[in-house]
């Protein structure tokens, strides 16, 4: 099954989505995968500055991948915002097998089309079902809740959201996810940037 007809599940309830900032892996270049590895100096910074974009935001939960590039970003941000951090292992970034800690080669585009999955890996859409299911546990809890977890997995996300899933995901940059509206098929994201705080949900424009 190709992963662009992955069925979703994903619950309308919308939420924030966080990856986590930089590792030395990111800046090399390198598969990371289940791979625990830290963050570095600037993926500390862009946690710090993600904190501050999420001020004010209405976050009342924050869930997160249990890897400690996930949980520490997530950690700065809790404790800006004055929150505990979940943890749920189902956020955890896709397992790459044999392929983590190398470079990221030409088999990313057939794993993303369904056609590869790395030996002892998941394929996409294992990794697109266990995401929805991860994300459902997490919106049902008080909202607005912000979810802290991976590039891979945000693809997967996107897949489930009928949205194009074939680009990367900035480190710590918040996206508001918010569900299909009347007569739109796919979910709205909304991303903040250093010059721009993101919306609180009753704020989108759904247009």
């Amino acid at each position: 099954m190709g992963a662009a007809n992955v069925a979703s599940g994903l619950l309308p309830i919308a939420f924030c989505y966080l990856r986590h900032g930089e590792t030395d892996w990111n800046a090399r270049g390198l598969a990371q995968g289940s791979a625990d590895v830290p963050l570095n100096g600037t993926g500390v910074a862009q946690a710090r500055a993600a904190a501050g974009l999420l001020r004010n935001r209405g976050i009342a939960t924050i869930v997160a991948s249990s890897l400690s590039r996930a949980r520490v970003t997530a950690e700065i941000v809790g404790a800006e915002l004055g929150l505990p951090v979940a943890l749920d292992d189902g956020l955890c970034e896709v397992r790459f097998g044999v392929e983590e800690g190398r470079p990221q080669g030409d088999w990313y585009q057939d794993w993303l089309a369904g056609r590869f999955a790395p030996e002892g890996g998941e394929s996409f859409a294992e990794l697109t079902a266990r995401a929805t299911e991860a994300v459902n546990r997490a919106t049902v809890r008080p909202p607005l809740v912000l979810v802290v977890a991976h590039g891979a997995l945000f693809r997967a996300l996107r897949a489930a959201m009928n949205l194009p899933f074939d680009m990367p995901t900035r480190n710590a940059v918040p996206v508001l996810c918010t569900p299909p509206q009347a007569g739109h098929a796919g979910w709205t994201l909304d991303m903040a940037t250093e010059a721009t705080a993101i919306p609180r949900p009753d704020e989108t424009n759904l247009a």
